[in-house]
């Protein structure tokens, strides 16, 4: 355990061994890293502790930089925990070097098993009782880390004083299906809007459709660069200041008459999977305004939850905010998608063959 400082903090790093499988805790370990942090003027010993879950799922906890975004309101009252979930950031990785010593996909996918909420959830259970003695603690849950809130109120109320969820709060009884029917059209609205905002863009995403649709192109990576690709860089337009930077990315995307390697990285760089082997994604603008607002309310106006175990702020926040932003650029969204990604293959291979 080492401690050290930056601006208006004190960082104390922690890591704990726990077991791959909860149901066999004698079993094989793996490592858990989370990032205390608490105010430089404030003593930790009177403050209460508040468990932060990150968005995701596949991202480890945010690297603070001092008591930078909403971080600056959590300290006023908590020291605050930022878990690296298992198999992200410092804690034992999934990706796929450490995949390679299971045989087969199967036991791969069984011991992916062991990375899902519910794991999560046990972990966050046993660090608590190892930092509070057994105290409840709050949890503050953004994007996925809010399933996972919902998770932990399910599984193990009794550690919870109280929830903040932003901007993760999964549906009753809407399906995946219904939520990317409504993202489709949501998709569709803002990439209208973005082309109303940029009208040259609407030639530029062409030319580049037309590049692609008659070369072959390949990204640093290796990986191909297809038409689907290139149009899931919608997804960018998912934050506040992404539209402004999908103009910037495509208003000079070509040297000469092929696409230009500062463009090709660029394009890699929104793609890839690297950062974050279990999904893609990225800090939202404005991230940081829902989660200290989501803490400023602090309990007025939460919901008692039946049967005690901790209150819940159900934050619904940014209204106009893509659904299922993860893949918002992706055709595929719902069945008409499909039908076009299938017509878009069929044409290309029907032109190489020619």
């Amino acid at each position: 355990m080492s401690s050290y400082r930056q601006v208006g903090t004190v960082l104390t790093d922690h890591v704990f061994a726990l077991p791959v499988d909860h149901d066999r805790p004698d079993g094989e370990q793996i490592e858990v890293f989370a990032r205390e942090v608490v105010a430089a003027d404030r003593s930790p010993a009177g403050l209460p502790w508040l468990l932060f879950l990150q968005g995701g799922p596949g991202f480890g906890a945010q690297r603070p930089h001092g008591r930078d975004g909403w971080l600056d309101r959590a300290l006023t009252d908590y020291r605050v925990l930022l878990l690296d979930q298992r198999g992200t950031g410092r804690s034992t990785p999934a990706t796929r070097q450490t995949l390679a010593r299971f045989g087969t996909a199967a036991d791969q996918s069984d011991y992916l098993a062991h990375f899902r909420a519910d794991a999560i959830v046990r972990d966050a259970e046993l660090v608590r009782k190892a930092l509070t003695g057994g105290e409840p603690w709050s949890v503050l849950g953004q994007s996925y880390g809010g399933f996972c809130t919902v998770t932990y109120l399910s599984l193990a109320p009794e550690g919870i004083r109280e929830a903040f969820i932003t901007g993760g709060l999964p549906g009753l009884d809407a399906t995946a299906d219904d939520v990317y029917r409504v993202t489709y059209g949501k998709v569709g609205a803002k990439t209208r809007a973005h082309y109303a905002r940029y009208p040259g863009d609407v030639g530029q995403a062409r030319r580049v459709a037309r590049h692609l649709r008659n070369n072959e192109v390949v990204l640093p990576g290796g990986a191909p660069l297809t038409i689907e690709a290139f149009q899931s860089l919608g997804r960018m337009l998912d934050s506040s200041t992404g539209g402004d930077d999908l103009h910037y990315l495509i208003e000079d995307p070509f040297a000469g008459d092929v696409l230009s390697d500062a463009f090709l990285h660029a394009v890699q760089q929104q793609l890839s999977f690297g950062a974050a082997p279990a999904a893609r994604g990225g800090r939202r603008a404005g991230r940081a305004r829902e989660l200290a607002h989501a803490l400023q309310r602090g309990p007025a106006g939460c919901e008692r939850r039946p049967g005690g175990g901790g209150r819940v702020l159900q934050r619904h926040v940014r209204a106009g905010r893509v659904l299922g932003a993860h893949r918002a650029g992706d055709p595929r969204a719902e069945g008409v998608g499909d039908q076009r990604v299938r017509s878009q293959r069929a044409a290309r291979q029907q032109r190489r063959r020619a």
